[in-house]
């Protein structure tokens, strides 16, 4: 029997070596690929896998480098036939004790890639999150197109407000 423990998904701050990155792998597992894809509104997600490294960097902060890679199915806008796409994207986030979050009235908005610190930094977190910013926002199934709007009023069709300017031309009687 063999003893396969599940990769770790997040790494507690304290217990990182500063001076030696610490390499990281996720593939879920089928039912947690299919959990992710009913909560993103996905037809399937039959594959996903994030793999990168975290290091210490200057000022206390910490480094995620990362690549994900998945094959999303989702419904097309137009005929909700499935569309399969693949998916790849580079990471890049810097979790900084320095990072905090903006408050007043008018802030300036903080580098997208610098996030506040906190104890633990959460993998699985981070490649969800890429992933639902990766998804195509309007996926189209080969050939399909929306039919274009009518040009010219078809007969029949009931105007309400074609008299209304010919209403208002018409003096009042007092």
């Amino acid at each position: 029997m063999t003893d396969s423990k599940a990769p770790q998904t997040r790494f507690r701050v304290a217990h990182l070596n500063p001076r030696q990155p610490t390499d990281f792998a996720l593939a879920p597992a089928a039912p947690a690929r299919r959990a992710l894809a009913a909560e993103l509104g996905l037809i399937a997600l039959p594959r996903l896998g994030f793999s990168g490294r975290i290091r210490a960097v200057a000022s206390d902060a910490w480094e995620v480098t990362g690549t994900l890679s998945a094959r999303v199915v989702q419904p097309c806008v137009v005929t909700l036939a499935p569309v399969e796409t693949e998916l790849r994207e580079t990471l890049h986030r810097v979790f900084s004790p320095h990072a905090g979050t903006p408050e007043g009235d008018e802030v300036e908005m903080p580098d997208e890639d610098l996030e506040p610190l906190g104890q633990f930094i959460d993998i699985e977190a981070i490649m969800t999150e890429a992933l639902a910013l990766a998804l195509p926002l309007y996926p189209r199934a080969e050939g399909a197109a929306l039919d274009a709007p009518e040009t010219a009023p078809e007969e029949g069709i009931r105007k309400p407000f074609a008299g209304l300017a010919d209403l208002l031309k018409t003096p009042r009687k007092p």
